[in-house]
């Protein structure tokens, strides 16, 4: 049933339901929707369109909608629902009966739509700056193995003057961490929540957007109706970004397909990220890189079509709009993609330091040290230049290089040349000279890695904020414990167990709320229990559990306990924290006396994971 129907006396046109609907690409906001669909029954429940009762039963329906939707997004493409926002509601209606109308009282599709967005960006944003650091950190890596491998420099596609293979991998972690800064600026722009702007003129009911704005994780709400609900600017700014990052990518991708070809030879990639020919077996294609130079054109083209689309709509919503999405899907998908396999290119390159290194004294790239030399004799620059072009000339015709000269034919260009000028004509001595700050001297390089390997390891991605929990949290706390228990992910905890032991629970927060929870349970033999962990709706999967789970880590530590343990259906999430598999006979008696309140205990699929903090230290001590 479509959202719209009752002032209309026809039913659509089946070409034009298809033409309209937009459920085939729009599903993948499902989860947005049904997180701001959340957030909007609370902001009822403030104004009293819900009674407390009926927002509970809402949530706990949407929560188990979002989980059925996170197991299988795909289910969605079977419905005949004009969009997602109907889609969600008729499963809703599904669920709750008539309740679930209600749920759309003073909301519009369009700031829905505009909220929906704005949480998908966001998100996918955040996932990106991590593609952006991993490739920036591989780089760094291999710049830190090859800092002594020389490497031709090109101007014009001419050897120029020699650099290194470090040189090289920095100048793109250069790059990309100027992408970086632009898409972290972007996010901070879009961090506004359109909910509550109505169709265009707000909503008529007296919601707290503020406080709905911080519910959904936003830095603040909107300031003007009109322009929430027509506003794609972040659409754009976000295409821009990754136009220009794919830009990047292209032109690494072109340099390294010069540098694996059979006429340089400069690097091998791994087999991998090649393949071969139907015909000529001998062929290594570097196909991944040449793909990534390729889908350059196609996110320059999804920048160009939402341009074009944008630019002369009126205020405020226009069914325009609509193709918003299809060009930003692919757009971010694609340079999402092409980060990845950019540093899928580099586990496994080979170098060909030899090759390197015979390419760069093969170009007179010291020709520039000769005429500084020159200069420093007394003789101006330009007249030195012209007596350096002359003996690269006549290196040409002897077929040598201008350091396998003799001193006498040298002294024939400049009776100012000595024997000390084939101190200066050594690739070592081009590489150290160039010691100003950004050069290629070994110092400044090793200096440029170390700045990089920092600049890495201070960035905190996703601005998780872990601190104790204080009596003020007990609402946010009681709420996410009681999902997750009637999820049966928990186990139950009173309102009376949670204040009692607020001083073992640590909270993550954004913009001062809560977003998230656990609690470390200490037992008389020195052992401490991780427990109920859990993630305000919408925040899952972008750092808040680990988050946690890591600060929780280190307050045991700094506490001396020996080993931390947590009974878990998702092991691989902790095995990523360093836990690691461990029976159940081994837990204290306490555990397992817990178990009998637990409504699986005789069917129980829970995991047992441990973390030695003792050999933790005790590795440390001996690296160190």
């Amino acid at each position: 049933m479509a959202l719209w129907g009752g002032r209309f006396t026809q039913a659509a046109d089946t070409r034009f339901k298809e033409f309209n609907d937009s459920l085939r690409f729009d599903y993948r906001l499902a989860e947005q929707d049904i997180v701001g669909s959340i957030a909007w029954s609370k902001a009822l429940l403030s104004v009293n369109v819900l009674n407390e009762e009926e927002q509970q039963k809402l949530e706990l329906a949407l929560n188990e909608l979002k989980l059925e939707v996170m197991e299988d997004p795909s289910q969605i493409l079977h419905s005949s629902a004009e969009d997602i926002h109907s889609w969600v509601e008729q499963q809703l209606i599904g669920k709750v009966g008539d309740l679930g109308k209600k749920l759309h009282t003073g909301r519009s599709r369009n700031d829905q739509v505009a909220t929906d967005l704005k949480l998908w960006c966001r998100q996918q944003g955040n996932q990106l700056l991590i593609a952006l650091d991993k490739l920036q950190s591989q780089l760094v890596d291999v710049a830190s193995n090859h800092q002594d491998t020389v490497l031709p420099g090109y101007t014009h596609l001419q050897r120029a003057q020699p650099v290194t293979f470090a040189h090289w991998c920095l100048a793109y972690v250069e790059m990309f961490e100027r992408d970086y800064s632009r898409l972290s600026d972007a996010i901070k722009r879009l961090d506004t929540c359109p909910l509550g702007s109505g169709a265009l003129a707000g909503t008529a009911y007296p919601i707290d957007r503020e406080k709905l704005a911080h519910n959904l994780g936003f830095r603040r709400a909107t300031r003007n109706s009109l322009d929430s609900v027509s506003d794609r600017d972040h659409v754009v700014e976000l295409m821009s970004v990754a136009s220009m990052s794919m830009l990047h990518l292209s032109r690494l991708a072109e340099d390294m397909i010069f540098y694996n070809s059979g006429e340089s030879n400069f690097i091998e990639l791994a087999d991998t990220v090649t393949s071969g020919s139907s015909l000529m077996p001998q062929k290594k294609n570097p196909d991944a890189l040449e793909l990534i130079r390729g889908k350059t054109g196609r996110v320059y083209g999804s920048l160009a079509s939402m341009m074009m689309t944008v630019k002369a709509l009126p205020l405020a919503y226009n069914k325009d709009m609509q193709e918003d999405k299809e060009g930003l899907f692919d757009a971010l998908d694609t340079w999402n993609d092409c980060l990845e396999m950019a540093a899928l290119c580099f586990d496994g390159i080979k170098v060909n330091s030899e090759r390197t290194l015979e390419a760069a004294q093969q170009g007179y790239a010291n020709a520039t040290e000769l005429a500084d030399y020159l200069v420093a004799k007394g003789i101006p620059f330009r007249e030195a230049h012209h007596i350096v072009g002359v003996a690269v000339v006549d290196a040409i015709s002897k077929q040598c290089a201008l350091e396998e000269l003799s001193i006498e034919e040298l002294k024939a260009f400049s009776s100012v040349i000595e024997e000390d000028v084939y101190e200066i004509l050594t690739i070592e001595s081009c590489l150290e000279k160039r010691s100003a700050l950004g050069g290629v001297s070994h110092k400044q390089v090793a200096f440029a890695i170390g700045q990089a390997s920092k600049r890495l390891a201070q960035r905190d991605n996703l601005d998780v904020k872990v601190r104790a929990a204080r009596l003020t949290d007990i609402e946010a706390l009681e709420g996410m414990v009681t999902y997750w228990a009637n999820m049966g992910e928990n186990l139950p905890r009173s309102r009376s167990e949670l204040i009692r032991d607020i001083g073992s629970f640590a909270v993550a927060e954004h913009h001062g709320e809560v977003t998230g929870c656990a609690s470390l349970y200490v037992y008389d033999s020195g052992l401490a229990e991780i427990r109920s962990l859990g993630i305000e709706a919408g925040w899952q999967g972008q750092g808040q559990g680990s988050a946690i789970v890591q600060h929780l880590v280190n307050k045991a530590k700094k506490m001396a306990i020996k080993k931390v343990f947590v009974l878990t259906r998702t092991p691989e999430f902790f095995m990523k924290q360093d836990f690691i598999p461990t029976s159940k006979a081994l837990l204290p008696e306490k555990v397992l006396k817990d178990c009998e309140q637990c409504p699986r205990q005789h069917a129980c699929d829970e995991v047992a994971l441990e973390v030695n903090l003792v050999e933790q230290i005790i590795a440390k001590c001996s690296v160190a």
